[in-house]
């Protein structure tokens, strides 16, 4: 794509709209473009890939070039990860910024601390340590800076993954199977899909693979009563309803109403009628007690650090901090205690967070099980070999891009014992 001034000028103003760091970038940047509604799709396009590449490489941007301004930044990241020549630059921005941008490609790339190469904060290279090896945690890091791909999942209820990848080959859109999820599909560029076929008629939604596994853990049954109990947007809601054929009952628990906003128009595509979404004030809302004892599987994706998806949101290194981890750790603790009274004897609790962080996985389920005898660990590693989904981490469901292709997810199943 040709470059022109003005989408260099637009990227710098839009970047330093968010290098405070006080607000999602993808929030801000949203934001900047409905204040720019002259931006074509292209424009649109190079500067969100831009912005959000100079976030991922932020860190040695900085370290090699000791540039923090949005525009030596931006230059820095055009020609050195970019690989824009001085030829390229100087029409675009000046002599002195293309020379500047130049001379700093000829410096020798002398060997950065672990947390620059990797492209992650010190604080959480020291929390990582404690669980990966050097090497691990540099390929995780690499990993992390590198865009995700675009999964979808399939709805069972309408069509099947084979008729899906057929559907989309026809249209010239170039998509496999995903190595885990029955029902996955990865594409291999990023289409726009939200007027597609297959999308409006609710045969595919937009779910990375590990979130999709997650709901393959719970593995709920025709007729039972589930709850997802941080829902969201609702993405794994709708594919619990599809695993539990749209029969039985299922609550898609939330506190925040935008978020469950977002699931209105998927529930309406997705064909399910057995989705419930109820709105909470908090883990102890009074909808939440009357269902005490009640539900035969409840679902946690607790809110967490979001480490395992900064392919998507890299901003997430400098927003999150390292005094916030015991902050989420209580309030982790918490809901699952909360969401652990639903549970009739011999029901099924899944926690799981988007975080690679032993403070927020392995450290709160273990003070939960020492704190509830009547809860058991069950190993995801036997749960997934029974669904024929080869994939085994051990006890726990532990996913990283580098490993696995898909966002970090990790996962801990619990069952409540009979009477």
């Amino acid at each position: 794509m040709k470059i022109v001034t003005a989408q260099i000028t637009a990227a710098e103003e839009a970047l330093a709209h968010i290098l405070p760091m006080t607000q999602p970038a993808d929030a801000v940047l949203s934001r900047y473009f409905h204040a720019h509604p002259g931006l074509g799709q292209h424009d649109r396009a190079f500067i969100a890939e831009t912005v959000f590449g100079v976030l991922r490489r932020r860190y040695g941007l900085e370290h090699h070039t000791g540039a923090a301004t949005p525009r030596r930044l931006l230059l820095a990241y055009l020609n050195r990860i970019q690989g824009m020549s001085l030829r390229q630059l100087e029409p675009l921005t000046g002599r002195d910024d293309a020379q500047w941008a130049a001379a700093l490609k000829a410096q020798p790339d002398n060997a950065p601390p672990l947390n620059v190469a990797a492209e992650l904060p010190q604080w959480l290279v020291a929390m990582l340590a404690v669980e990966l090896p050097e090497d691990e945690i540099l390929a995780l890091g690499r990993a992390l800076q590198q865009p995700a791909p675009l999964d979808l999942r399939v709805n069972s209820l309408l069509t099947t993954r084979d008729e899906v990848l057929a559907q989309l080959a026809s249209d010239g859109i170039a998509a496999q199977p995903t190595p885990y999820s029955p029902l996955g599909i990865r594409l291999e560029a990023k289409p726009a899909l939200n007027r597609h076929p297959l999308f409006t008629s609710g045969k595919i939604e937009v779910q990375d693979e590990g979130s999709q596994l997650l709901c393959y853990l719970l593995a709920p049954r025709r007729r039972e009563m589930v709850a997802d109990f941080c829902a969201g947007a609702g993405g794994k809601t709708l594919a619990l309803g599809a695993l539990m054929q749209s029969l039985g009952r299922l609550y898609a628990f939330d506190v925040s109403e935008s978020r469950l906003n977002k699931l209105k128009p998927r529930l309406k595509r997705s064909g399910l009628s057995n989705v419930h979404p109820q709105l909470l004030a908090n883990e102890n809302d009074i909808r939440v007690k009357r269902l005490a004892g009640k539900l035969d599987r409840v679902l946690i994706d607790a809110p967490c650090s979001g480490f395992g998806t900064l392919r998507r949101n890299p901003d997430l290194k400098w927003r999150q901090h390292e005094s916030d981890i015991a902050e989420l750790s209580a309030k982790q603790s918490a809901i699952l205690t909360a969401a652990a009274a639903l549970l009739k004897p011999g029901g099924r609790l899944v926690y799981a967070t988007c975080s690679f962080l032993r403070a927020e996985n392995q450290d709160v389920v273990a003070a939960f099980l020492a704190a509830h005898s009547q809860f058991t660990l069950l190993p995801a590693n036997n749960l997934l070999k029974r669904q024929h989904i080869p994939l085994d981490t051990g006890d726990f469901l532990q996913l990283y891009p580098h490993r696995h292709g898909c966002d970090g997810f990790f996962a801990a199943v619990m069952n409540r014992a009979g009477c």
